[in-house]
């Protein structure tokens, strides 16, 4: 049965090497992000014809409540999303490692365009689908991404495709004498300081110091890197960039309180964005928004560098729900649970 040894070195690496290569990969379906959460804990299954894996589903497990677990794929599986005969194959694959970690749930979220013919789809499958019908908060993942198509080019020739402030501010932040330098490990306290400083200015949590540590180590220094802007030596923003398969990933960025008429971020997103193109990358993945409104900075900074190929509406979140009644508390306590955090924080 397809289930990857974890301890077999030459079966895990033909795993990583498919995820890795396969145009539906990503790296939160490499056994890497599993190493990097913390206190889950992940199984891969796939299938494979004539010795070559065609189909990958990396899990990674949460624990619940009594003794169940939350099973979640994150932006699986590895294969056509349309390919339902395949998906449903993988889906009967999971049953022992579901089983084997008391699942109530297993839920996937592929990365595709939001389609009602993909919907209609999943829904003949048993499957319950979590998108329009959902809250933009209600999800895993933003359900919103923004996605930059290289296309070959450099930088240099993305920039008439960007909005016209977001290139004024790139050469503003020339002008006034912020650099860009690439840094590694070293370098990480510098950037969880900004990230804290940034996190307490937007009134949001933080993740801890480890967690990045954890994403550093598991990615390694030649696919994820720190990029830190500067003014005289000093650094005013930094986030995390990571080179998988077909994309670099804009995973965290931060920016200081200080000199942010400077425009350190927008220097920093172009020097990630010139090393993408340096890779031969097909797409800069900006990552997730939760609101499309221009008032909200975060969607604001985004569209700009994706001025003209706007937002991707992704198709949602799937659930195979395998206990209902745990199912059904769980998206009853859910909401509950989130209200009683935000009183906390008043």
């Amino acid at each position: 049965m397809p289930i990857l040894e974890q301890s077999d070195p030459a079966a895990v690496r033909r795993y990583t090497d498919f995820v890795a290569g396969s145009r539906w990969g990503n790296l939160m379906q490499d056994r890497g992000w599993a190493y990097v959460k913390k206190g889950w804990i992940g199984e891969q299954v796939y299938l494979e014809q004539e010795g070559r894996i065609t189909a990958a589903l990396s899990i990674i497990f949460a624990p619940a409540v009594a003794g169940r677990t939350l099973a979640y794929a994150p932006r699986g599986p590895v294969c056509d999303p349309y390919d339902t005969q395949t998906i449903a194959a993988l889906l009967r694959e999971a049953v022992p490692v579901l089983k084997k970690h008391r699942a109530f749930l297993l839920r996937f979220d592929p990365e595709t365009p939001y389609d009602d013919t993909l919907i209609d789809a999943y829904r003949k499958m048993g499957l319950r689908c979590r998108a329009r019908n959902c809250g933009m908060h209600d999800q895993i993942q933003p359900r919103f991404n923004m996605f930059l198509p290289l296309q070959g080019k450099t930088l240099e020739e993305l920039m008439p495709s960007f909005g016209e402030k977001t290139r004024y501010n790139i050469r503003l932040a020339t002008r006034r004498g912020i650099t860009t330098r690439w840094a590694g490990a070293e370098a990480l306290e510098t950037f969880f300081r900004i990230y804290l400083e940034t996190c307490e200015r937007d009134g949001i949590g933080h993740r801890p110091l480890d967690y990045f540590q954890r994403m550093l180590e598991a990615y390694g220094p030649e696919h994820c890197r720190l990029c830190l802007a500067e003014y005289e030596g000093e650094p005013l923003a930094a986030a995390i960039a990571l080179h998988y398969g077909r994309k670099v990933f804009y995973i965290y960025g931060a920016s200081s309180n200080e000199k942010r008429n400077l425009m350190p971020a927008y220097a920093m997103q172009a020097e990630m964005i010139r090393w993408a193109c340096s890779l031969g990358a097909e797409f800069y993945d900006f990552g997730g928004v939760y609101s499309l409104s221009k008032e909200n900075g975060l969607y604001r900074f985004k569209e700009g560098f994706c001025h003209s190929v706007g937002v991707t509406e992704l198709a949602g979140e799937f659930d195979r729900v395998l206990s209902p009644f745990w199912y059904w508390a769980f998206l009853r306590g859910k909401p509950l649970l989130q209200k009683l955090r935000a009183r906390r924080k008043r």
